[in-house]
């Protein structure tokens, strides 16, 4: 009876403590899944036939009836959505056509080019068979979307294994994917195998494929990849028979197995990530470089002899690069980064990115976008700002940190979120990514606004409190998908500030900030200041003071939904005022010194705060 008892404590004991646990960390049930692909590719016919064993985890509470899996390329034919949204995009004129840009507001690498797409050059994946824990399974195809009607339900907490067969044609390089691209890369393999869709705490996220952004499941990669022996392949992930391969992929002194057939099989592996990708081409050369502390990083190319330099600047740039990234948001996880030239521009993918061209700028871009998606895997289509815009904004200032840039290192993108508020066409950044009417307002708000989210976050709590807050985000959710709601709990919780009224305004709205300087008064024997807020948007307000001797005078005031106020953020004494209530449109701002002292007044002398009118931010009083 008595180790009855105990028994029955020690459990009870285990399951308070995994009840604390769970309740004490940030974390959700995640699905999880194992894929084991091998492929043949014909790089006569650019076909190739593939076969996928999946073992996948229903982490969930749900009894799931049906699976989606995404087949991407079947977008690459004509009259598809993606053909058609392109089109009826580029009926939109934004502006006078320009010397490389016609003035309209198709995607400019896609335009109509699906249309003109021949039966030889058009893209397609099709699951021949599929069974599902041994089960043959009846499928329905909805162009970029399989979905599966299981015979029998995946109940939850259960591991099921999977088995399908797949064919295959690689279209013309349009977007991100294909053949043939203008630098003449062969091959740029991304979204290229039938790829199960996410399934999370909001249900199932089939997104048919449009050209825009993606989310998958965390998993582990095993691809064997058998291609005429002739050709290189660079992928992201780790070579599992480098000293085989040979390449620049075997170990120092082993000497590759020369190769005794026409093809050769790369078995490729690549763990905790949740897409794979490769390429391949016969003239492909690689450079390596190890920065301290950080992955081996392969620059893979076409060896061109007039752009070897650039290429070798790139790799030099891209290890020095690494400790200001790793320091500033994160260590990098994972043993390598392949930069590999190929796609239509760059596109970021788990442990490599496909890239046009040397260009640091973009390659940096890709390579932080380890972090913020690969790493923290969100729902890029619900929150396009959270992947594109942290990226931008932690791209933009490692860039300027290695050039030493001087002046305000995010103005470009300021100057890209004022001329989309003043458009006309701005949308809330909470769109899908999918379903803005623009190609225009979708790139601004992904991109700009949500870089300016993070450079404002700055001017509310502090640059260094929100350093805090990203080191704290990434070390809290990387692996764990997270959504806005868990960046802003992060951010309050490191800062000690409300925060959630900055998400919905600068997210969910596309209200404006503008504060003004007004009238000067003396009340009661002291110097007041008027200040107005024009904007519909409220902010807390930093203004600085100058009086003609030279010295000044800085002043925060904090706005009321804060609850708080930010610490100083420089050696000079800040005063810190009674908070702005959100509903008054003014604020009257007692100085110390007397009226006929003032030179200047000043808001948002450092601007950070994204004031779409910054003509009334400075008032300087005549002589």
């Amino acid at each position: 009876m008595m180790e009855r008892k105990l028994l029955r404590a020690a459990l009870l004991l285990f399951m308070v403590l995994q009840l604390s646990a769970s309740i004490a960390q940030p974390n959700r049930w995640q699905q999880r899944i194992k894929y084991n692909i091998s492929v043949q590719m014909n790089v006569e016919t650019n076909r190739f036939t593939g076969h996928e064993k999946i073992d996948y985890w229903n982490n969930s509470r749900d009894t799931l009836t049906r699976l989606f899996f995404h087949l991407y390329w079947n977008a690459f034919q004509p009259n598809s959505s993606m053909d058609v949204r392109s089109r009826e995009l580029g009926k939109t004129v934004l502006t006078e056509p320009k010397k490389d840009f016609d003035g309209r507001d198709w995607d400019q690498r896609v335009k109509d080019r699906i249309s003109k797409l021949k039966p030889d050059e058009i893209g397609y994946q099709k699951v021949t068979a599929i069974k599902v824990n041994g089960m043959v399974q009846t499928t329905k195809e909805h162009e970029t979307i399989l979905e599966v009607k299981l015979n029998k339900p995946i109940l939850p907490g259960s591991k099921t294994e999977m088995e399908l067969s797949f064919e295959a044609q690689v279209p013309l390089q349009v977007r991100r994917s294909g053949r043939d691209n203008k630098e003449g890369i062969r091959y740029s393999m991304s979204q290229w195998y039938p790829k199960l869709a996410e399934y999370d705490y909001q249900g199932w996220n089939p997104n048919p494929y449009i050209a825009r952004e993606f989310y998958g499941v965390w998993g582990d990669y095993d691809v064997r990849i058998t291609i005429d022996k002739n050709y290189f392949v660079a992928a992201g992930g780790d070579l599992l028979n480098a000293n085989e391969i040979g390449r620049g992929y075997e170990a120092s002194g082993v000497k590759p197995v020369t190769a005794t057939g026409n093809t050769v099989t790369w078995n490729w592996q690549a763990n905790n990530v949740h897409d794979f990708v490769w390429a391949a081409d016969p003239q492909y050369k690689m450079i390596t470089r190890k920065p301290v502390n950080g992955p081996l990083i392969r620059v893979v190319y076409k060896a061109v002899d007039s752009l070897e330099d650039r290429w070798q600047k790139m790799a030099d740039t891209a290890a020095l690069a690494y400790p200001i990234m790793g320091k500033t948001f994160g260590a990098y996880p994972y043993k390598t980064y392949t930069f590999i030239q190929g796609g239509d521009g760059g596109m970021e993918y788990p442990m490599a990115t496909l890239i046009k061209s040397a260009s640091v700028g973009t390659a940096l871009h890709e390579w932080m976008h380890s972090w913020y998606q690969m790493m923290m895997g969100t729902n890029e289509s619900l929150y396009p700002w959270m992947d594109e815009g942290f990226t931008d904004y932690s791209s933009t200032r490692v860039l300027s940190a290695l050039r030493n840039k001087e002046g305000f290192w995010y103005e470009a993108a300021y100057k890209s979120y004022f001329n989309l508020a003043k458009s006309g066409y701005e949308e809330p950044a909470s769109t899908h990514a999918d379903h803005y009417n623009t190609n225009y307002a979708y790139a601004a708000a992904a991109y700009s606004k949500g870089a300016v989210f993070l450079s404002q976050l700055g001017y509310i709590v502090g640059d260094s409190v929100r350093d805090k807050i990203l080191l704290t985000y990434y070390k809290e959710w990387h692996f764990k998908h997270p959504n806005p709601n868990d960046f802003m709990r992060v951010a309050e919780q490191v800062s000690g500030i409300e925060l959630n009224w900055y998400k919905e305004y600068w997210i969910y709205t596309t209200k404006t900030i503008d504060y003004a300087v007004g009238d000067i008064n003396i009340m009661d024997g002291k110097t007041q200041v008027t200040l107005h807020r024009l904007g519909k948007m409220p902010m807390p307000v930093d203004v600085l003071i100058t009086y003609k001797d030279g010295t000044q005078e800085a002043h925060t005031i904090p706005l009321d939904l804060m609850f708080g106020s930010k610490l100083p953020e420089s050696r000079m004494p800040v005063i810190t005022d009674t908070e702005w209530r959100w509903t008054h449109p003014e604020y009257v701002l007692t100085i110390k010194g007397s009226i006929q002292n003032l030179k200047s007044i000043e808001i948002d002398p450092s601007q950070r705060m994204a004031d779409v009118n910054r003509n009334n931010n400075k008032l300087v009083i005549p002589d």
